[in-house]
């Protein structure tokens, strides 16, 4: 297809601003899907993204829409809003030259709205700001409109009014796509160069790679080679998303589509890299991708042994599927054989574990998470640490540094001082407030990331009724007096209950965590002490009755000497247990590491 009449774009917003029902009238409107095959976000085809009601994975999909004669192809990416898939938005600009930016006609400019223009402009990207759900009983129009001039620097005059759900404006949205985007450069003669953004697996047909055509073309018979992994793979199938897979001749320069060469290897497919011809192949690769930062860790550990094989083939595909995932094998005395996990966020991890539990039929223990940290070592050494059991003992240790975030808050001005007060207590540092209006504020701090990635979303909800958004960038390490706490039961260490907090917050959290596993771990026949301890000095301790079981029931009447033999016999027979006798913990007594709150 000439490129002059391809448009290549990404709609983008905060979560919930009506990105995916916007992509289903666009779809409707053009006949790519009937009427009949409409539902509510079509292209959030996961059942953890129809469950939540949210977009985790990013779409692409083809639209050809006819304009003063000609038809022209729209090659339109769906993105996720939260900023647990940040990555998957900054992978899907890559593979465009414009982007459509939502924003709610009631809420405003929310925290991931700005992240997401910003992302945009920094791509280079022609940005169509959209006011979206003007049929709502009560919209913000004209404040709205002058927050998105204030705040993403948009005029109010390029503004489009739209509403995805009764189908308002969709035809002026057709009209600025065309006028407004750029066509792709990009030469259909030159050597083939293609940035592959997304892929997945499928049990028939091996790898399929999801590709921008960046120059050349592609056909079934090429003989294709990745330019990072060296590989050469024959071409056996082309075909654009209209959204189903259909086949195509040939995918040419600025067009969007998949490729299945036969690829039966996972690691030989990398997201951001550069697919050319091995007979004629391309000087230099593309650009690709940064990759990304995985900041929160956690074990992952099959409940029957036996899955542990089918854990790893499930967690291969996972992470062809979503490159911001990770994972390396690793032991637990408690748990056995597992695997640590890094993710982008919470949600992000609650995904996967969901993913891997409902699409893969796993049982999992998951434990607790944790972040990135950064020892400093007397001899100079800088080591990267995402599991507290990799913790070397105090000794060699000069300084501990924890990985800090820029959080910017959007809110009623009314809760200015509470989230304030919120984030002082989590060892914030004020750094700015600026006003977006009379009602609404965005307040800048930062903090650790460890006091946010938990429960700060909620405890942010809370305070400000539902009201406020946040959104934050990783900005580096800093030194911070941090500790390893462990917990011990029975007088031995768990590896997967240990955490590393602030010491100013060590006790506290180690009275509630022993506390809570009092709560969670049921009675045995032997008494059972639960400790918290920094390196050998215990700072807390619960204790678990024995079981208590009535001996002398039989006994009536008769001499008091047979019942005292009796309870002897058992407290010999308890510390017996004591000394051998293994403790059973509970999957939710892993989970209770994560509670922070005060009791």
């Amino acid at each position: 297809m000439n490129p002059r009449f391809i448009r290549n774009f990404s709609i983008v917003a905060h979560i919930d601003h009506g990105k995916s029902t916007l992509a289903d009238q666009l779809l409707l409107k053009t006949g790519t899907i009937t009427a009949r095959e409409f539902r509510d976000q079509i292209l959030d085809d996961l059942d953890v993204e129809r469950e939540r009601g949210i977009t985790v994975k990013a779409r692409a999909v083809a639209i050809h829409y006819r304009h003063q004669g000609e038809v022209y192809e729209l090659n339109l990416v769906d993105t996720p809003g939260h900023v647990d898939f940040h990555y998957e938005v900054s992978r899907s600009l890559a593979a465009c030259e414009g982007a459509l930016l939502l924003v709610d006609a009631f809420q405003g400019v929310q925290a991931q709205t700005v992240a997401n223009a910003y992302a945009a402009i920094n791509a280079n990207l022609v940005i169509i700001p959209c006011l979206n759900k003007i049929d709502l009983p009560v919209t913000r129009t004209e404040e709205v409109l002058d927050e998105i001039e204030t705040v993403l620097g948009l005029d109010r005059r390029d503004v489009l009014r739209v509403s995805g759900k009764a189908g308002l404006g969709i035809d002026d949205v057709f009209l600025a796509l065309i006028e407004r985007i750029p066509p792709p450069h990009g030469e259909v003669d030159a050597p083939l160069r293609a940035l592959v953004f997304d892929s997945k697996y499928d049990n028939f047909r091996g790898v399929l790679i999801y590709v921008r055509v960046m120059e050349g073309a592609i056909e079934p018979g090429l003989k294709i080679r990745f330019m990072k992994t060296g590989t050469q793979h024959e071409v056996l199938e082309v075909g654009q998303f209209r959204p189903n897979n259909v086949k195509c001749d040939r995918l040419t320069a600025g067009q969007v589509g998949y490729v299945i060469a036969g690829i039966k290897q996972l690691g030989n497919v990398h997201v951001g890299d550069t697919v050319t011809s091995a007979l004629r192949p391309a000087a230099q690769p593309l650009p690709g991708y940064h990759p990304p930062q995985q900041m929160v860790f956690c074990g992952m550990y099959p409940i029957e042994a036996t899955d542990f094989e089918k854990l790893r083939e499930e967690l291969q595909k996972l992470s062809l599927n979503d490159a911001s995932f990770s994972y390396t094998p690793e032991t637990s005395d408690a748990l056995g054989f597992g695997f640590r996990c890094g993710f982008l966020g919470m949600l992000h991890m609650e995904i996967i574990q969901q993913r891997l539990e409902k699409e893969a039929q796993i049982d999992l223990i998951q434990t607790a998470p944790n972040v990135t940290y950064e020892l400093l070592m007397l001899d100079g050494q800088v080591l990267r640490v995402d599991n507290p059991q990799d913790v070397p003992a105090s000794g060699g240790l000069k300084e501990f540094r924890e990985p800090v975030v820029r959080v910017n808050f959007i809110l009623p001005a009314e809760c200015i001082g509470p989230i304030m007060q919120l984030c002082e207590d989590r060892r914030g540092v004020y750094k700015s407030t600026e006003f977006l209006g009379p009602t609404r504020a965005q307040i800048v701090y930062e903090l650790p990331l460890a006091e946010v990635i938990y429960d700060m979303h909620d405890k942010l909800k809370s305070v400000t009724r539902g009201y406020g958004t946040m959104d934050y960038e990783i900005i580096g390490f800093r030194a911070a007096d941090l500790v390893k706490l462990d917990i011990l039961v029975k007088g031995n260490k768990v590896d997967a209950l240990a955490t590393i907090v602030h010491r100013s917050q060590a006790e506290r959290r180690g009275r509630n965590l022993c506390k809570r596993l009092k709560g969670e771990i049921s009675k045995h026949q032997f008494e059972i002490a639960l400790q918290a301890a920094i390196g050998s000095r215990i700072i807390a301790r619960e204790t678990i009755s024995a079981m208590r079981k009535n001996v002398t029931a039989k006994c009536y009447g008769g001499d008091i000497t047979r019942k005292r033999k009796l309870w002897a016999k058992q407290r010999e027979g308890k510390k017996r247990l004591k000394q051998f006798g293994e403790v059973e913990i509970p999957q939710k007594a892993f989970l209770s590491v994560l509670e922070t709150g005060d009791d």
